[in-house]
């Protein structure tokens, strides 16, 4: 899913903790949406986990825009749409996009946890793990560093690369 680059205000020049707070807000912006879309190609089970994906997701997402207010920044905003990294009309594709969201995400937050330090690295390196399982558990196997794309054996960068934020540029 194809986002604009993070680049800083110049108050947020100084402060690379609440950039990587708005790169891993924007990568939630973006799993919402994609998991708002692969859920309706989804039913049992696997439409639960999505389900269940979306909302944590969802509560992350929320939880990141007040981290950003406490750092004293305005939360980037989701774009209206994402560009998916390619075309979900079946359950197989879906199964396919839940594991590159989750890879993505995984990227986000690896940068969250190299940013910060104290309870939000803690946070950051829960949101890690939960990224890694879900997409375990969606591709059905896992991958040596989750959320580090360029040590991963045979990753593929272009779908496992993390999201970079929405706007955070202030550009709409």
């Amino acid at each position: 899913m194809s986002t604009r680059s993070v680049r800083p205000s110049d108050e947020d020049a100084d402060s690379p903790e609440l950039t990587a707070v708005q790169a891993a807000l924007a990568a939630e912006h973006a799993a919402v949406y994609g998991y708002g879309l692969l859920g309706g190609r989804l039913d049992g089970k696997r439409g639960a986990e999505a389900r269940a994906a979306y909302d944590g997701h969802r509560s992350r997402r929320d939880a990141l825009a007040r981290s950003v207010r406490d750092l004293g920044g305005r939360p980037v905003a989701s774009n209206a749409a994402y560009a998916l990294p390619f075309a979900v009309a079946d359950s197989p594709s879906a199964v396919r996009l839940a594991a590159v969201l989750e890879d993505r995400i995984a990227g986000a937050y690896a940068d969250l946890v190299r940013a910060t330090e104290g309870a939000r690295r803690e946070e950051a390196a829960g949101a890690l793990r939960e990224a890694a399982v879900r997409s375990a558990r969606w591709r059905g196997g896992n991958v040596a560093f989750p959320g580090l794309a360029e040590r991963a054996a045979g990753a593929d960068p272009a779908a496992t690369g993390p999201v970079e934020a929405a706007g955070a540029d202030g550009a709409r």
